[in-house]
């Protein structure tokens, strides 16, 4: 199971029984967010360092509030203003952070593999919070969790991945976690935003959201990642919004509704509309809310820890 582990550094390297146990060790995270205090003491004395390389509000604040709701001491890395900016390597990098006698080191890059990299050349437990265009293990989890919690199972559902598909960390983790536990994908974008292969991950490809959506239970809605692309993939925003979209008449022509997911950050107008974005609040909200219990469950799990009350 989890212990087995060192570390999270992918939904690809995990079995099922694995992935299901993360998601049933969140569940009574998501309790003691519900108390007036809303602290255990799971990972009291153990130091988590946040290596984030990359621009982030969602996942660093999200796992810092785990970290310290498991009462672990917390130490933030800003590379904005550490040796990175002067040239030193992530090797020497964490490494000299590790000195310090870090228990955990959860890590975001831009570079593929970094992660992997950064655990053959630590003791400490490392946590992928993505690295480049590879994968976003702890996203797809509290996706996971969401659908779950909404349609109660996620074995035999139906969903559709729709945006970004080639750029996307969060696809792939996706599709990787959605497969393992027996429910069909889709995954539906523009031919330039769509791999190569994708049949070999077990999913169906398509470029007609309309019927992708007819039969789907739920939809995990991507945006463009522009700054991935290193030229333009689609002819403009407008006609993206147009064909590839989420908006409120393409789900009004569904007569069995439809869960609308979204990682976020949300670029209304364009991959998802005002409106949908106004109905869905709530699941969305959830999966942020979701996302704290989740890292909540890979942290404990990581460190060995028991939990006290």
């Amino acid at each position: 199971m989890m212990a087995d582990h060192k570390s999270l550094l992918g939904i690809s390297e995990l079995e099922p029984e694995e992935i299901l146990e993360i998601l049933d060790t969140a569940e009574p995270f998501k309790e003691v967010q519900a108390r007036s205090i809303k602290k255990v003491p799971a990972l009291r004395g153990q130091t988590v360092v946040n290596l984030f390389f990359e621009n982030s509000t969602r996942t660093r604040s999200s796992f810092e509030i785990a970290e310290k709701r498991l009462s672990a001491d917390v130490l933030n890395f800003s590379v904005s203003t550490s040796s990175v900016a002067k040239g030193e390597s992530l090797r020497d990098t964490a490494q000299n952070i590790e000195a310090m006698n870090a228990d955990m080191i959860v890590m975001r890059h831009g570079s593929a593999g970094s992660c992997h990299f950064l655990d053959r050349h630590v003791r400490a437990r490392v946590i992928n919070a993505g690295d480049g265009q590879h994968e976003h293990p702890t996203q797809a989890l509290l996706d996971a969790s969401t659908l779950r919690e909404k349609l109660g199972k996620i074995e035999g559902l139906k969903v559709v991945i729709l945006g970004d598909i080639d750029h996307s960390r969060v696809a792939r983790s996706n599709m990787f976690l959605l497969t393992k536990l027996g429910a069909q994908v889709t995954v539906c974008g523009p031919p330039t935003m769509l791999p190569a292969e994708l049949e070999k991950l077990g999913v169906r490809a398509s470029t007609d959201v309309r019927k992708s959506l007819r039969d789907a239970d739920a939809v995990n809605v991507l945006r463009i990642q522009f700054e991935r692309q290193h030229e333009p993939l689609i002819p403009s925003i407008r006609e993206y919004a147009r064909y590839f979209g989420i908006t409120q008449d393409k789900l009004d022509e569904l007569p069995n509704g439809m869960v609308v997911l979204h990682p976020g950050p949300m670029n209304r107008g364009t991959e998802i509309g005002h409106d949908v974005a106004e109905k869905h609040a709530g699941t969305i909200l959830r999966q942020v809310s979701n996302g704290v219990a989740v890292r909540m469950a890979v942290l404990y799990l990581m460190s060995g820890a028991e939990v006290q009350n």
